[in-house]
């Protein structure tokens, strides 16, 4: 049996749900391949300074502040983690060497920035023989040392940016591969058998009013009771959806919130396509998995960029303008000017038919990809 490993971490939840979304199709197309998923920071927990100073994971303190919105500076924070990581690299590459040898993969796929040097490195010296493959879950890369490093592997890209990238630092065109857009679960592709109108009412909605979904990640977000203040103090006739991930605290605060449009509230849920297809549009943060699950839905998308965005999430802003499927807010204050100019007459419906025209099939395109690789070798 081929063995697979599939890097990821949880450092956000895009990681892991790529990996965990391209294994199920891997298995459900019987390939001769075990795929095993692993995660990176276990494998590196030895070096983890949050984890020694602290007591708490480093992949946990960047959670935390995603959850709180405390991300203004990251674009100079990011570069003091990548400087940690280079302090680290000597050690985090013979962490790795030790794994390698004992697991003796046949292929790596790495669906995680910053680690990639050390990752290729590691395998080069214990598995010369092993190819390796980042598969970016950005639209885009957000150099230097991200995802993209200057050594002889292969990529998986997503958007015709990312793939200018990679050839602009010299990698050979054969061992860089375009797909049609980020990794989503294949339940997003399932067709839904429900009564839109008719789940509507069961949730306590209008079967025929304007439903916009706020959705920010599985912790939720702060700015969310800002985004339903605003649109309910607004003149605007429509109704929300708010999933508020493992947040529990902002599920309770939202779900005692008085308001004079019709607010449904949910918490954890994997249920996800299903709310979004009771929606017609969808208000997020600029992040790539939200965005990419929302257009394979159809749902028009209004995202904020400023300076507290997530400097690799920055490109996400500049690509939904460009391809025309949705609106960018300076920030989420103005989330109804930018919700009424949505709901013109004929707007909505010119945004999902260019969101619908995007026709993002990576999840399924990735496997023959990755069958070719291990054919070529490294």
């Amino acid at each position: 049996m081929t063995k697979l490993d599939f890097l990821f971490f949880d450092a956000g939840g895009g990681h892991r749900a790529a990996a965990t979304a391209l294994r199920l199709v891997i298995e459900q197309q019987q390939r001769p391949w075990e795929v095993r998923l692993v995660n990176l920071q276990e494998l590196l927990d030895p070096l983890d300074v949050a984890r020694k100073w602290f007591g708490v994971r480093l992949q946990d303190v960047y959670n935390l502040f995603l959850q709180k919105r405390w991300t203004l500076g990251s674009p100079q924070l990011l570069r003091v983690l990548q400087a940690l990581i280079r302090l680290y690299h000597r050690d985090e590459v013979r962490l790795l060497e030790e794994y390698w040898r004992a697991s003796r993969p046949d292929l790596v796929v790495s669906f995680i920035p910053h680690f990639n040097r050390a990752l290729y490195e590691s395998l080069a010296r214990a598995c010369p023989k092993t190819p390796f493959v980042t598969v970016l879950t950005d639209l885009a890369d957000y150099p230097p040392h991200f995802w993209i490093e200057r050594q002889r592997q292969y990529f998986v890209c997503g958007t015709a940016r990312a793939v200018e990238q990679a050839l602009a630092l010299g990698h050979e065109p054969e061992r860089v591969f375009r797909v049609s857009g980020m990794i989503l679960h294949p339940r997003f592709y399932q067709p839904m058998d429900v009564d839109r109108k008719a789940e509507r009412r069961r949730l306590g909605l209008d079967p025929s009013r304007p439903t916009g979904l706020v959705l920010f990640g599985g912790q939720g977000s702060a700015v969310m009771p800002t985004i339903v203040r605003r649109l309910d103090g607004s003149d605007l006739d429509l109704q929300l959806i708010a999933i508020c991930g493992h947040n529990d605290a902002l599920r309770r605060q939202l779900t005692a919130m008085p308001t004079r449009i019709s607010l449904f509230v949910e918490g954890f849920t994997d249920r996800v396509p299903y709310y979004m297809y009771l929606s017609d549009f969808f208000i997020g943060k600029p992040g790539p998995g939200s965005i990419s699950e929302a257009l394979a839905m159809k749902l028009p998308v209004v995202v904020e960029c400023n300076a507290w965005t997530l400097p690799q999430e920055r490109y996400n802003a500049e690509w939904i303008l460009e391809h025309g499927v949705g609106c960018v807010v300076r920030s989420f204050r103005a989330v109804a000017a930018t919700v009424a100019e949505l709901l013109q007459p004929g707007k909505l419906a010119e945004f999902r038919a260019r969101a619908a025209a995007l026709n993002n099939r990576a999840v399924f395109e990735i496997p023959d990809i990755l069958a070719r690789i291990l054919a070529a070798g490294p």
